[in-house]
Formats: structure tokens, C-alpha cells, sequence
């Protein structure tokens, strides 16, 4: 990771202005004006220099400059993603990105607050934000003819004994009180997560029907949310886990379990267990999307770290996350 860092993209601002750019408008793409939308009408400008203001007293460089000539407005590629607004350096901005792609089971905020040098404040913001970028736009069918989709739920949240004793229900037991996280798995594909209220075929129906398509093969374990959903694909195989069935191998075809979706849980609970610790239910769908990125661009895909994390900062483009939007309920 040390020999990554050296790229000038990690430490001089203005190489992170051409890299962004890049990311942004790939392939000499020309700059759209975001102000008017008009294109080709748009031109660099040299390096200028802010007013003074208490942070920079002599002001302080602004790179990637551009100025439209139909609208006359300026703008730089930060306008219209994530980062526009922030007065954080971009650089640094790449580094966050690398070490959230990067790592397998997450950053803390904390972990960013001490690596970056900035607030732990800013450090919570930007993590969301980079989450944010993570989540794809449109979430188009997964699976298709010939593919195999693994649906399971989990239970995430603090045992009872763990909790604040003022905020404890001693009639809590299994999996009552805890946020419910249900996930799609393309066998040797994505993964998609949703934080959901049951696991009734009244929840889950929807939600297979819009992320799953109908052509797939679906295989589950044998909750009675997914019996009647599970008709209207090519084919449902159920395992049975009250009676230790967690694989079965047919005479022909791929083996009937739903045990990737099972290690896709474990690596989000170490995740969350083990270097967030605690989170919200109003934040749960956010750090679900990171997961589901991290795994969807896994090595065993093709996606090294350095891609995953330009993946996630394209992603970027057309989010914009307020402070007071991050404390949205997710469901």
C-alpha cells in the first residue's frame, strides 16, 4: 500500500484535479457546463488564487478551474458530485477512497480521522459520502438465463445483556429487537442488500421480483417468505437448516445452498462488529451499500484496489449528500 501512495494523485492537489477529470471525463471527453449544460464551449483557466478568509489569510491556490463562455460561469470537476462543497483537499479525498475500497472489512471514521489529519467530524461526513458515491444510481436486474441467485436474511444489532440497561426488553430473544438485513447473491457475481422491517413474502416478494430477474435460478432455505415468490422463477431450490441440510448436490446441475450469501454475512459482521461497532438503523443502508460494493468488485472479478477505488469515485457524479441528509431514515 505504501508504494500506491506515491502516485502524486494522493498528495499534490492539483494531480488529484487531473485524475478526478479523468475519472470524470474519461477519454478527452470535453467538460459539460453544469450551469447551463451546454458542451464544447468550456476552458481551463490558470491557477488562481482565493480571497483571504481566516483558514488561508494570503489565500490559497484553486486548481482545475474552468470557465464556460456561453453562461460565463465557472466551475471544477468537483461541481455536481460529492465533493462540491467541501473544503477538504482532494487529495485527500483519494486517499479516503483508497483506504475504504481497499480494505476488506471497512474503515472506521476514527481509522480516517487519524490517518487524514482532519476532524473526526469530518471524517464521519466524508465516510458517508464515499458510501453514498458506492450506492449504484439504477439497480438493474441481477442473474438472468443460466445464473444462480442465493437469497438469505441476517439479524444485525447489540444482544440484550449488551445494551444500556434503561434501554434493554428482557422479553427480547433470537432475533427480536435487531435490525433485519436481507441480500441477493449472483452466485460468482454482485451482491445486493436491503435493510428490511420482515421477512414476510410481503417484504420480500417486492423485492426479489424487482432486483432478481425471472429467468434466474433462485435457491433459498426454507422460509415461508420465499414460497410463493419463488414460482414465478425458472426454478426454486430450498435447503433445509432446521434439519442440518445446508447443501445438497442434485443428480445434475450446481449444488442446491444458499452458503454465499452466508459468507457474505460473515465478512459484513466482522465488518461491523469489528471495526465500526456500532451503527444506527437510520445509517444501516448506507454502510450495506459499501459491503455490497466491496464484494461486487472483488479481485476474484477482475477489480484490483486501485479500480475499486476510481469505481467508487465515479460513482460519485450526480450525488450530492447534505449533512442533514445523512441522518435520512433508510427505510
Amino acid at each position: 500500500m505504501a508504494s500506491v501512495f506515491k502516485n502524486p494523485r494522493f498528495h499534490d492537489e492539483a494531480a488529484a484535479f487531473a485524475a478526478l477529470e479523468a475519472i470524470m471525463w474519461p477519454n478527452g471527453t470535453p467538460p459539460c457546463c453544469p450551469h447551463c449544460g451546454v458542451v464544447d464551449r468550456c476552458n481551463r483557466l490558470a491557477v488562481q488564487t482565493s480571497k483571504p478568509s481566516k483558514r488561508n489569510p494570503e489565500g490559497k491556490p484553486v486548481y482545475g478551474l474552468w470557465k464556460c463562455y456561453a453562461c460565463r460561469e465557472k466551475f471544477t470537476v468537483r461541481k455536481g458530485t460529492i465533493f462540491e462543497e467541501s473544503r477538504l483537499e482532494l487529495h485527500l479525498w483519494f486517499q479516503a477512497a483508497f483506504l475504504m475500497a481497499s480494505s476488506k472489512k471497512g474503515v472506521s471514521a476514527n481509522q480516517l480521522h487519524r490517518t487524514l489529519g482532519v476532524t473526526l467530524k469530518t471524517a464521519w461526513f466524508l465516510a458517508h459520502r464515499l458510501r453514498e458515491a458506492m450506492a449504484p444510481i439504477i439497480a438493474e436486474p441481477m442473474g438472468g438465463e443460466g445464473a444462480i441467485i442465493e437469497a438469505d436474511a441476517t439479524y444485525w444489532g447489540p444482544k440484550e445483556k449488551n445494551k444500556h440497561k434503561n434501554k434493554r426488553n428482557p422479553k427480547n430473544i433470537g432475533g427480536q429487537g435487531k435490525q433485519i438485513v436481507h441480500t441477493l447473491i449472483e452466485r460468482g457475481g454482485r451482491a445486493r442488500s436491503h435493510h428490511v422491517r420482515s421477512v414476510s413474502g410481503e417484504t420480500l416478494s417486492p423485492i426479489l421480483l424487482a432486483n432478481v430477474d425471472k429467468k434466474s435460478a433462485l435457491m433459498t432455505d426454507t422460509h415461508g417468505g420465499y414460497l410463493h415468490v419463488g414460482k414465478k422463477f425458472a426454478s426454486h431450490e430450498m435447503v433445509a437448516h432446521e434439519a442440518d441440510e445446508y447443501v445438497r448436490y442434485p443428480e445434475e446441475g450446481e449444488p442446491v445452498h444458499s452458503n454465499t450469501a452466508e459468507g457474505f454475512f460473515s465478512i459484513f459482521k466482522r465488518g461491523m462488529t469489528g471495526v465500526y461497532q456500532h451503527c444506527s438503523e437510520k445509517h444501516l443502508h448506507r454502510y450495506l451499500a459499501e459491503f455490497d460494493f466491496r464484494y461486487s468488485n472483488r479481485v476474484a472479478l477482475g477489480v484490483n484496489d486501485t479500480a475499486r477505488a476510481e469505481k467508487a469515485l465515479k460513482g460519485a457524479k450526480g450525488k450530492r449528500l447534505m449533512y442533514k441528509d445523512s441522518f435520512a431514515a433508510s427505510i
